[in-house]
């Protein structure tokens, strides 16, 4: 654990379990699963661009405008890897993107042990969902940029991650 200060959800603290991930640092590699069930290592993308895209569900009007918008950066530049991860089901992720036509962003699902989640310290120990945020890596695997939304519901600083990379 290492803040509770840090995030709110609807207004009240909740506790970030896991490793702070900070500019500078190197990534850690972390496994989640596809919409097929497979597995997907941040190592799978060495030597690109990572824009990762931390949402609590595609089930929500925000994490669903996020999503849909990373998809559209990513479609404007194939050099650039944009995974989505939440503790969404894959099932559900896969649906999510095929009834939005998203084919650009990499839907992931942290669901099964929480890999990203505590090695990049977003999950919310109340809740068992992630917080909201941004982490950029950049070719090199080092930290580019990270934002840990102040509130949940809010959007983050798309421009400020994309300027990032």
């Amino acid at each position: 654990m290492f803040r509770k200060d840090i995030v709110t959800f609807g207004g009240t603290p909740v506790t970030l379990e896991g490793e702070e991930i900070k500019v500078g640092d190197v990534a850690r590699d972390f496994t989640c699963l596809d919409v097929d069930l497979k597995e997907v290592k941040l190592s799978d993308f060495k030597g690109k661009e990572v824009i990762i895209s931390v949402v609590p569900s595609v089930d929500t009007s925000v994490c669903a405008a996020q999503t849909r918008r990373f998809n559209e950066e990513a479609s404007k530049n194939p050099d650039v890897v944009v995974l989505t991860i939440s503790v969404d089901l894959p099932f559900a992720l896969g649906r999510f993107c095929a009834a939005e036509g998203l084919e650009s962003v990499k839907t992931l699902s942290d669901h099964r042990n929480l890999d990203f989640a505590l090695k990049y310290g977003f999950n919310m120990k109340e809740l068992r969902i992630l917080a909201r945020g941004l982490v950029v890596v950049g070719a090199d695997n080092v930290v580019k940029y990270v934002e840990y939304v102040p509130e949940v519901g809010n959007h983050p600083d798309y421009d400020a991650a994309l300027k990032a990379l």
